[in-house]
């Protein structure tokens, strides 16, 4: 093990004074933050004239104020549980506040016997490294945020792996909570999911903050692995406060007859970023990438996407729905690639916009490059406003304004929200946005 004692930063400083030792790691980790960390400040702060980076409000990201967060008090740790509230069934779940593990309710005897790993990241590095070397990380950040993800790999302390065996099918959702609990401090979340052959999971990610307008720094990683044959489907919740800076980086790979399903939905925060890149490995290889944004204010939520075909006869679906109100502002920037050699792909993009008022602003940048013979690839990006007969209809109905927005806006987004087929997490999804609308 490394000391405590090497390349030390107080529990309370700046993230930008290095990584912090809050707890010992193997000497190999250690490295590879050290390693992070140099690579993090070798690389340029992105400005609005690189590609990756087009019509973002990169002045938003000053990373001066947030700190890396002290241990919870006892009273945060309750009150943390006491609203961590979300499906009424799951399998499992875990609960953290500031990147502390609070609580942990494991998977079921049945489920440990036949070899399904749930741990914090910390206790994976140890109990099963090859596993998590392998795996942790090992996808490039590709879509602008390589300064970010060098970021994310030398701060982060703690996380959720999840291994599902071959053939083993998990019913119930796993359930995870990422919580920020006071002002300025920074968070760095990470998930590692890898299933094995014809396995089966269902994962949902909780984003959310104490106090409903505490300014704060969330970094997180996702990696999701879909072996041959397997099924896996993530939802992100992402509800931080409005003065929250969140960047989401997520890498997926399917393997040969495999499928993966990502719904982000994004309600909270003043600006946040969020990249998928899903790489198509294996012939038979599925992959549908599902987003919801309700912004209002002045958030600006900014997507990159990058659907990769790297095996012949792939397919992949991408559909994003947004909602903007008041000033809000949304970036859409996505490429469909079909690599050399990867024949017959078959290769959805699809962004729909909905504008609530007239000074709301939605960006669109949806690409293709082909790099193969035989291939169905469709792109497409439209920007509308409310239809007033449909507006109409139902105010003739005696339902006031607001309330007929609502119900049509409800009523866009939902295609969204069914294509999961999951009706618990569905009704929960509404109920947010809900939130969303009434506050």
């Amino acid at each position: 093990m490394s000391s405590v004692a090497n390349h030390e930063v107080a529990k309370s400083g700046s993230i930008l004074s290095g990584p912090a030792e809050f707890r010992e790691f193997p000497d190999w980790f250690r490295d590879q933050q050290r390693a992070a960390w140099q690579q993090f400040e070798s690389l340029p702060q992105p400005t609005r004239k690189d590609q990756a980076w087009r019509f973002a409000n990169v002045g938003l990201l000053d990373l001066g104020p947030f700190k890396i967060s002290s241990p919870l008090s006892e009273d945060d740790r309750k009150n943390i549980l006491k609203y961590s509230s979300g499906l009424d069934h799951y399998a499992a779940r875990m609960i953290f506040g500031n990147d502390q593990l609070i609580e942990r309710d494991v998977v079921s005897d049945d489920l440990k016997r036949r070899g399904v790993i749930f741990q914090p990241l910390e206790r994976a590095i140890v109990e099963h490294a090859d596993l998590f070397r392998k795996y942790f990380m090992s996808t490039e950040a590709a879509l602008g945020s390589a300064k970010f993800a060098a970021l994310h790999k030398a701060l982060v302390s703690s996380g959720t792996f999840l291994f599902v065996p071959r053939g083993v099918e998990i019913e119930q959702p796993i359930e995870i909570f990422h919580w920020l609990r006071h002002d300025d401090v920074s968070i760095f979340p990470h998930l590692l999911l890898v299933t094995d052959e014809l396995a089966k999971v269902t994962v949902i990610e909780h984003f959310r903050s104490c106090n409903r307008t505490a300014p704060g720094f969330a970094c997180g990683v996702n990696d999701l692995i879909a072996g041959p044959g397997a099924k896996v489907t993530y939802v992100c919740a992402q509800n931080w406060a409005s003065n929250v800076i969140a960047l989401q980086m997520n890498s997926t790979t399917v393997d040969h007859d495999a499928s993966a399903m990502s719904l982000n939905l994004h309600l909270g925060s003043r600006y946040s970023r969020f990249e998928s890149l899903s790489r198509l490995i294996g012939e038979g290889g599925r992959s549908d990438l599902l987003a919801v944004a309700v912004a209002k204010h002045e958030q600006e939520f900014d997507a990159r996407t990058l659907q990769d075909h790297v095996s012949p006869h792939t397919a992949s679906d991408l559909l994003y729905k947004n909602a903007l109100d008041d000033r809000a502002r949304t970036i859409f920037g996505g490429l469909i690639r079909v690599e050399p050699h990867a024949h017959f792909a078959d290769a959805y993009q699809k962004v729909r916009n909905l504008l609530l008022s007239d000074d709301a602003e939605a960006n669109s940048m949806p690409g293709l490059e082909i790099l193969a013979d035989n291939v169905r690839c469709t792109h497409g990006a439209t920007s509308g406003q409310i239809e007033e007969d449909q507006l109409f209809y139902l105010r003739s109905r005696g339902i006031p304004t607001k309330a007929a927005q609502r119900l049509l806006v409800t009523g866009f987004l939902d295609e969204v929200i069914q294509r999961l087929n999951h009706s618990a997490i569905a009704t929960h999804l509404h109920r947010v946005i809900e939130e969303k609308f009434a506050a």
